[in-house]
């Protein structure tokens, strides 16, 4: 009898083992998103709800560990970015980065990033020498327009559309310094000359703006290409309308991350016959798919957002889920072992080899990365110049694309 009863307790506690076992929470594997929640937060809110609403789609769960994002807010500053890098490098659950919009926080970092092998996705920020390494060794996927081919294409639309001439009016960063030389080169391959360079540094007021577009103005040039961010953009916006100059303005895109449309009118707007570039997707399209209407009934459940007008920076929530979308599928196609290391290596050879087409919003994505090396500067760039269209705020304040064929 005693034996039979010690049979039974061990029994017992066998099960009631197992079942606490089985029902412990999962492991965690955290998303950092590294980007600007105070000055340009719309463009962060963007992309942290394409992150979480391609996560939904999977409950969150992959392999019995629940991905999360965790908020980093750098505040568009490099320092604050890289100690963000090394908080992640101390925290075990913490598997990749998302960036933000900014390019100096990654260009200052990148160095960093890639000799501690921080597994680095970037779904907006659009300085060239991002996704290129000095070596072999690259950590930095991107899901975004490439500077390499950004001021090429909005120059060639402004010099297509009749433009003969430019004026750049670009910040004083790396990011601004970067798209100088590419739309200088692009001005100079079509046979024109831009008449002038002028650069402005963040938190520029309306008279220092004023002072510099008098100079612009006095150079009679016919249309200005900026490269700014949105509060930059707003205040060169409002005073180039105020001076009534007939100048027109194509922008980068930075502008469409803050309040932009918000601050500077319709008709300010129409008064500078403003466009700026965008990616090849936008849920106010025509030809939606049911694709792109499933993900969008998605967000509306997972936030407040009930209409395409109502999603501000768009364009953060478009490439961040495509970009979480290619993760997922890397990540499903390794053996996570709990190793953190171990397993980005893992995810990082996985992107590099995704041969499965996955559907996203702006395409399908087939090997959209490859093997990085000096002789394939382009393999960790997931779009191309063709993906590329200018767009505009209508009278809803809504982004619109222009077809190549209207312009």
């Amino acid at each position: 009898m005693r034996k039979i009863l010690i049979g039974l307790l061990c029994s017992g506690l066998f099960i009631c083992a197992n079942s606490f076992a089985y029902s412990a929470p999962p492991k965690e594997l955290k998303l950092y998103l590294d980007a600007d929640f105070s000055t340009l937060k719309q463009a962060a809110h963007a992309i942290e709800l394409g992150i979480n609403t391609a996560l939904s789609e999977e409950s969150h769960q992959l392999q019995g560990y629940r991905l999360s994002v965790v908020r980093k807010n750098h505040r568009g500053n490099s320092r604050r970015s890289a100690k963000h890098l090394k908080a992640f490098l101390k925290d075990p659950s913490a598997i990749a980065v998302f960036g933000g919009l900014h390019s100096p926080p990654l260009l200052a970092n990148k160095s960093f990033i890639n000799k501690n092998r921080i597994l680095t996705l970037v779904p907006w920020a659009a300085a060239g020498p991002i996704t290129r390494s000095n070596s072999d060794e690259n950590w930095i996927f991107r899901l975004s327009i490439d500077d390499s081919n950004a001021g090429k294409f909005i120059v060639s639309r402004a010099l297509n559309q009749g433009f003969k001439r430019p004026y750049l009016l670009l910040e004083n960063t790396g990011w601004g310094e970067s798209n100088l030389n590419k739309m200088s080169q692009a001005i100079t391959d079509k046979g024109v000359k831009h008449i002038g360079v002028q650069r402005f540094n963040w938190g520029i007021n309306d008279s220092q703006a004023r002072l510099i577009l008098h100079d612009v103005i006095n150079a009679k040039p016919d249309v200005i290409l900026f490269v700014g961010n949105a509060p930059e953009g707003i205040i060169f916006a409002k005073q180039l309308a105020a001076l009534n100059s007939g100048i027109a303005m194509r922008s980068h895109w930075g502008i469409t991350g803050g309040d932009f449309a918000n601050q500077v009118t319709m008709a300010e707007r129409s008064a500078i016959d403003l466009q700026f570039i965008q990616t090849n997707f936008s849920f106010l399209s025509k030809n939606n798919t049911a694709f792109s209407k499933q993900v969008f009934n998605r967000l509306t459940s997972l936030s407040n957002i009930k209409s395409p007008e109502e999603l501000p920076a768009a364009t953060g929530f478009i490439h961040a889920y495509d970009l979480t979308k290619l993760l997922i599928s890397a990540i499903k196609s390794v053996p996570l072992s709990g190793d953190k290391n171990k397993d980005m290596l893992a995810i990082h050879q996985a992107l590099e080899n995704l041969t499965t087409p996955q559907q996203g919003l702006i395409k399908s994505y087939n090997n959209p990365f490859s093997s990085y090396s000096a002789d394939s500067p382009n393999a960790h760039e997931a779009l191309s110049i063709d993906d590329y269209r200018m767009g505009f705020y209508d009278n809803n304040n809504a982004v619109r694309l222009i077809n190549l064929s209207n312009e």
